[in-house]
């Protein structure tokens, strides 16, 4: 298979550019993370997380991130290849340059990262795709439409469940159907229809709110699992159910294997970091004898902070801080 002919320096550029991009987006993500550390119920990072899923602007950008990861990926790889294919013949002697350790390691951490993605999607993104089932939310509001609340309010004044309610009510205004006109049954039947598909939504509200699954601020209906999810989605499309990223984080870091998978996970991307931050600025031809010392020294920096902020949440949350 012959690739396509791109100059080598090209490519490193390309691979330059995409990879700035990420590293200004992984600064966001670690800064976004550490919203999960307040003791507010999840309100600001549950704010955060449904002004990320809604916007549409933002779903533009992530379909730019995941195609940022995938090309930055692609690009890596078939620069490794198209260097290999040049020298088909290794060095007898192995090279004794300074060459930074992190720089011949850099497509196999790579990988390592890519393989942790996964594993991270799985976790979080894949839930919001509805791919893999986790812990859901939805705003108390939305789900207070009239039939629901007709039925709630009539259902509790007569001590009923709601489909007791609506079977009840339904065997009532059936008996004075015969003397309705046509256009008056056929309203009749829809007001109806619409009742008994408002019943699950009003069983579960009022079970929500028995079990106590509220925020702080009462906004979010909370502990929703996948089969609710499905009938919320199926009953009231709109009602726009989304994953609590908060519960989930809160969940999943409150257990040793996966704070030691994740510590793992950034201990892989510290190497990455470490050498892909003043390569970036090398490749782009930023650098200089005079800048070098403080592009390295950014470099350090930016890699601790991104890498130990990311390190802090999982290990916080597991000491119950």
């Amino acid at each position: 298979m012959d690739l396509p002919k791109i100059h080598s320096i090209t490519k490193k550029i390309f691979v330059a550019l995409v990879g700035g991009f990420l590293l200004m987006f992984l600064l966001f993500h670690m800064t976004a993370n550490l919203f999960i550390l307040r003791h507010d119920d999840g309100q600001w990072y549950s704010a955060f997380c449904h002004f990320m899923g809604t916007n549409w602007v933002v779903k533009i950008f992530e379909i730019v991130l995941l195609g940022a990861i995938a090309l930055h990926m692609l690009l890596t790889i078939w620069l490794a290849i198209t260097n290999r294919l040049a020298r088909p013949v290794r060095y007898h002697q192995a090279s004794q340059s300074k060459t930074h350790p992190g720089s011949k390691l850099m497509m196999w951490t790579g990988i390592l990262i890519f393989v942790c993605l996964i594993v991270h999607f799985c976790d979080f993104y894949f839930v919001k795709l509805g791919l893999v089932k986790g812990e859901y939310m939805v705003e108390a509001e939305k789900l207070q439409t009239e039939e629901v609340m007709t039925i709630q309010q009539f259902a509790s004044q007569q001590g009923m469940e709601p489909q007791e309610f609506v079977d009840a009510f339904e065997a009532q205004v059936m008996q004075y159907a015969p003397q309705l006109t046509y256009d008056d049954q056929q309203e009749m039947k829809k007001n109806l229809e619409q009742l008994r598909a408002a019943v699950p939504v009003a069983e579960f509200v009022k079970k929500a709110y028995a079990e106590g699954n509220l925020s702080a601020d009462r906004k979010w209906i909370r502990h929703i699992n996948y089969d609710e999810r499905q009938m919320l989605r199926e009953a009231m499309p709109e009602c726009g159910v989304e994953p609590d990223f908060y519960y989930m984080a809160r969940e999943k870091f409150s257990h040793l294997y996966s704070i030691i998978i994740y510590l793992i996970f950034f201990g892989v991307i510290f190497f990455h970091l470490r050498h892909a931050f003043p390569s970036a600025f090398q490749t782009l031809g930023l650098n200089n004898y005079k800048y070098n010392p403080i592009i390295e020294a950014l470099g350090k920096i930016y890699t601790w902070v991104v890498v130990l902020g990311f390190a802090a949440v999982p290990i916080l949350i597991y000491f119950g801080l």
